[in-house]
This record gives C-alpha cells, sequence and structure tokens, in this order.
C-alpha cells in the first residue's frame, strides 16, 4: 500500500479548506454516519483518493465547493464501503482480478486476507503472487498474515512452510494489518513457535485474529490469555457471548457450507446484545454463491431480515471492522480523510449497491463491475500437483480381522464446517473393510500431492449422500492435498488421477470415467478463467453432483473442509485420522471384531 506523500496531504488540504477544486462532488446523499448513528442530508466532496469534506444541508451557509464531476445520488443513502473482515480469497476459486467482478457490485470495497491457502501450497512465493498489482484492484486487500503454514506440523504434508522469521518479514508488509487465525491447540499447549509469532505481531502493533472453534469457557480463558483478539467460529449464540464476555470480537460468518448469520443474530436481538465489538466475515464462499446472493451485502441482508436495525448491521460491516483491525484512519466511515470507499443504496432494508465507489472513482453501477486487466501469475505455482506415479485404488483398502468391526466414521452437519465422531459397526468382506452405501457410509482419502512422501489417508464418512461415483479436490484445508469421497475405489482412483492431469481443481467419476473436472490451476485451488465461466462450470459441477444422489447445495466446499485437522472432531489428512481436540493420530478402528 503506497503511503502518502507530504505534497499529496498538503494537496488534500488545500482541497478541504477550498483552495484547489474538488475531484468529484456527491450530491443529494442521505448520509449514514456509523460515527454517530445519524442519517442526514448532505454533499460529500472528495479530491483524488481521499473524502475532504462534509457538507450537511443544515449547516452549510455558503456555495458548494467547485468540483471536476459531480454526482447527483437522488436521495440515495451513502454508506461506507463494506468490509469482509476475515476470507481466505482462495476458496472463492478466482484470481483477485476475477474477483472483483462478482464482490464489488454487492458493496465490497475491502477485504481482510488470510492467504493461508496459497501459502500452503507454496509458502511466500505463493503469496506475494496472490497480492502483486493489488493497488490496481477496485477493492482493497489487507492481509493477516498465515500463523500456521502448516497447520497441524507432524500431521499432514503440505508444500510451503512459513515459521517465524517468514512471519515476521510479512508482518511489516505495509498492507499487513494483524497475525492471521490461530487454532486452539497452538495456545491450550503452550507451544514456543507459535507464541514468538504473537509478540512479533504484537511488536507491530497488530491484532491476532483467532480460530475458537470448539472452546469450553475454561479454555476460552486460556486462550484469550494468548492475546487472541477475535473469532469467526460461533456456532450457537451461548458461543458468541462467551466470547464477548472474554473480549473476543465476533465475526458473524456466512459462507457456502458455514452458515451462522441469522442464529446469531438473532439471538442479539432476542438478548438485546450489544454490537459494539461485532463483524461480518464470509471466511470461505464460492462465486455462484456470492453472485446469486451476494457478498457482504448478504450478511448485511440477513441480519437486518433477522431484527437488526439497518445503522447496527452497517456500522457492523464498516466501522466495527476498521476499528477493530486499527485501519478507522483509513476506511470504515465517510469522512474526511479516509478514503472515498462509498456505496449508493436505494433502500437501507435492501441491501443493493446502486452505485459503488472505492478511491473516488465508480467501479461499479447496477450493470455491474468496471473491468480489471488480467495479470500473469508464475508458471511454477501453476504446476503443483505432483501425485505419486506409484498411486493406485489399491491405496484406499482397509485390510483387516474379523467379521466385523466398530470404526470411528466422520458425520457431517449439514451447513457447518464441524463434524461429530459417530461410532459405527461394518462389515469385513474378504479380509477388507468397503464402502455401506445403503447407510450412506462413504469412503474417504486424502492423497498427498507435492511429491514428496505419496501418502494417502484412508476413513470413512457419513452425510454425503452419494449414491454412485466418487468426487475429488485439491482444495482441502488447509494442507490442500487432494481429498476424495467415492462410493468406489476405482472411481476414486480416477477422480484423483484426473486432477493430477488439470493442474489441480474439482472432479467427478462415474462408473470408471470423468463426468465433468473444473482445473484450478493457480496453486490447485484458483481459475485463471473470470467469474462468469467458473459459476457456470460450477453450477454444471453441483447439477452433476446431485444426479448421483447429493444433495448438498456446496458439496465441494464440503468436501474442502472434511480433511482439516483443526474442526472437531475428526479430520482427516494424508497421515491418517485426525482426533482434533486431541490434536493427534487416532485409529480408525475401535474394536477390531465382534461374533
Amino acid at each position: 500500500m503506497k503511503k502518502t506523500s507530504l505534497q499529496e496531504l498538503q494537496q488534500e488540504i488545500r482541497a478541504a479548506s477550498g483552495e484547489r477544486k474538488l475531484t468529484l462532488r456527491m450530491d443529494h446523499v442521505k448520509l449514514v454516519n456509523v460515527c454517530t448513528g445519524e442519517i442526514y442530508p448532505a454533499s460529500v466532496g472528495i479530491y483524488e483518493k481521499r473524502i475532504v469534506g462534509i457538507y450537511s444541508h443544515e449547516l452549510l451557509k455558503e456555495a458548494l465547493p467547485e468540483a471536476g464531476q459531480i454526482i447527483d445520488a437522488k436521495g440515495a443513502y451513502a454508506v461506507p464501503g463494506f468490509i469482509d473482515g476475515h476470507v481466505h480469497i482462495e476458496t472463492t476459486l478466482l484470481t483477485p482480478e476475477a474477483l472483483s467482478e462478482v464482490i464489488v457490485p454487492w458493496g465490497t470495497t475491502s477485504l481482510f486476507v488470510d492467504a493461508m491457502e496459497i501459502a500452503n501450497v507454496a509458502g511466500i512465493a505463493g503469496l506475494q503472487a496472490l497480492i502483486r498489482g493489488a493497488e490496481n484492484l477496485p477493492f482493497r486487500i489487507f492481509l493477516e498474515i498465515p500463523s500456521r503454514v502448516p497447520t497441524a506440523p507432524g500431521l499432514e504434508t503440505t508444500g510451503g512452510v512459513l515459521g517465524v522469521e517468514e512471519v515476521r518479514q510479512l508482518l511489516k508488509l505495509p498492507e499487513t494489518l494483524s497475525l492471521g487465525e490461530m487454532d486452539p491447540s497452538k495456545i491450550l499447549d503452550n507451544r514456543p513457535e507459535y507464541l514468538e509469532k504473537i509478540l512479533a505481531a504484537e511488536e507491530g502493533r497488530k491484532i491476532c485474529n483467532g480460530h475458537a472453534i470448539g472452546l469450553t469457557p475454561k479454555e476460552l480463558n486460556i486462550y484469550a490469555s494468548g492475546r487472541l483478539s477475535d473469532d469467526h467460529e460461533s456456532v450457537t449464540f451461548e458461543e458468541l457471548r462467551n466470547r464477548l464476555r472474554m473480549g473476543i470480537a465476533p465475526l458473524i460468518r456466512e459462507g457456502s457450507s458455514e452458515r451462522n448469520a441469522e442464529t446469531l443474530i438473532r439471538g442479539i436481538v432476542e438478548h438485546q446484545m450489544d454490537t459494539d465489538s461485532c463483524m461480518f466475515c464470509t471466511d470461505d464462499k464460492h462465486v455462484n454463491d456470492i453472485y446469486r446472493e451476494g457478498h457482504i451485502s448478504y450478511n448485511i441482508q440477513k441480519a437486518v431480515s433477522a431484527g437488526l436495525s439497518p445503522m447496527e448491521a452497517i456500522r457492523m460491516a464498516t466501522w466495527n471492522a476498521a476499528r477493530h483491525f486499527r485501519v478507522e484512519d483509513k476506511i470504515g466511515s465517510i469522512t474526511p480523510g479516509r478514503f472515498a470507499d462509498i456505496v449508493l443504496l436505494k433502500n437501507l432494508k435492501k441491501i443493493k449497491p446502486m452505485l459503488v465507489l472505492k478511491d473516488g472513482k465508480i467501479v461499479a453501477d447496477e450493470n455491474g463491475a468496471v473491468p480489471v486487466k488480467r495479470k500473469s501469475y508464475p508458471s511454477q505455482l501453476l504446476d503443483t500437483v505432483h501425485i505419486s506415479p506409484k498411486f493406485s485404488f489399491r491405496d484406499f483398502s482397509i485390510r483387516t480381522d474379523g467379521d466385523r468391526v466398530l470404526c470411528r466414521v466422520i458425520e457431517m452437519i449439514r451447513d457447518q464446517i464441524i463434524n461429530r465422531e459417530t461410532d459405527l459397526w461394518m462389515e469385513v468382506s474378504g479380509g477388507e473393510l468397503k464402502q455401506d452405501v445403503s447407510r450412506d457410509i462413504l469412503k474417504l482419502a486424502v492423497v498427498e500431492r507435492y511429491g514428496k512422501n505419496g501418502n494417502v489417508g484412508v476413513g470413512f464418512v457419513k452425510g454425503f449422500g452419494l449414491a454412485r461415483g466418487a468426487l475429488a479436490s485439491s482444495v482441502s484445508h488447509d494442507h490442500h492435498n487432494i481429498v476424495t469421497v467415492g462410493t468406489n475405489d476405482r472411481d476414486m482412483e480416477i477422480a484423483v488421477k484426473e486432477l493430477n492431469r488439470i493442474h489441480g481443481g474439482f472432479s467427478i467419476a462415474v462408473d470408471g470415467k470423468i463426468v465433468d473436472s473444473l482445473a484450478l490451476p493457480f496453486g490447485g485451488l484458483m481459475s485463471l478463467e473470470d467469474s462468469g465461466t467458473v459459476m457456470k462450470r460450477m453450477n454444471e459441477m453441483n447439477a452433476a453432483v446431485r444426479k448421483l444422489g447429493c444433495s448438498m447445495d456446496a458439496p465441494f466446499m464440503s468436501l474442502s473442509f472434511i480433511s482439516l485437522p483443526t474442526v472437531p472432531q475428526l479430520g482427516l489428512t494424508d497421515q491418517g485420522l485426525i482426533d482434533v481436540l486431541a490434536h493427534k493420530k487416532t485409529n480408525l478402528i475401535l474394536q477390531p471384531s465382534r461374533k
């Protein structure tokens, strides 16, 4: 982020005092002042990138200052540009340039990005490639420096590693505003490497983001003592309230597979809870869901529909987030000195922007976003998927003695990324455990894809509902090895090998053939296509999965989270089944046999 020069500051002050002509003046707005909670008629003066004057019609005694361009808002509400307080940009499946096509028309002008996905694949080189040229985008990228690359050392294989020195280096970047989310095990186990990262952030006056999933009030005490400032993992109102009581600011999430906003907001309204510390985030949301529903605008809309006042909801999406992350001097309000990131709305109860400005320039209107020039990405980051040449369906075999065994099965919870352990008896056939499609118990496997060791971890999952075939994805948090689920081992093998062929992405195999696949070559995470193409292809992929019996709205998003070794209760990595709360490998089979 380019620093303001002395000359630029002097020119802004001259424009504010009337000595220089404004670049832009926006007249006849209903100004939504998130600092005071007021709404009043005004004009907004902009010089170059920043707001230099608010001219209240009630107080103005003289003529409005001259401007090179005038926009007549015709009584529309002017609100600050929306802020996504925590997002993994990679899981939109788009490069930042393509992403602008869908988020900016919904009024999002700032993303607080934890780029841990590309960092787990390619380290600092991947992160730098993602943000290079960000100043040319129609939205801002601020960085939450990944704190856990890898997420579960010793329990997974990753492509990149960010140690203490790498994190210390990245924290000094001008785009940086925090240390990215840190899961509980790093604090509860008092692990020096991660505590050093926290101290490095504190040295630079940066906050530390949390990931306080599944913690009891007692554990929250310990977690908050580790200097974690916020959390986006509240699923129930009780969890949200417990975090507020500990001084941990909640980010209320509404993503593709994590639908938390309505439940949490209804709890806030019912208990008349203060929202001053609450913010919004998407965390992980696919492009087709953004296009159809909205982005942070959808969180605001859900909040208003659940009974929160529009002013409170808009403050959560703007001023609250800017203050929490200590950038309220730059964004979050329509006040002098801040960047001119402004959204015009016809109605505060229907959050559909009619005009969006970033840096005082129109970046979207009701016809869509202003086109953005694409950039090229390093060739080595387009070739990151390298499975072992020895890999085959035989790697999915689970051999055991006896005729029946009691197994740990990952049971999915609809619309959430958390899961529960379900212990189920399964039949052994020919000394091998196989899928039980009649009970919706499918095989789940994670295949190491960095060409390092050829590991394959295998388990079982319940909740996908597939009646035929297999799915595979190279988007699998946070290690991003290839995860596959299927009704038979052969289709799982074919789906995995297809991803090796296309350099990562999503695939569907049925009856020994590939039905469809979507290439995501940038780190095996993102497409190089435009947003419209990716949306169309995702809709086609999801429709193909539904034909196989799966009723999930976002099956590939759900698949991408099922292997996460930091989300309770069970995870699966290339090294095997993980007991998340104990933070260690665990046995798939509980009891070897019962006659």
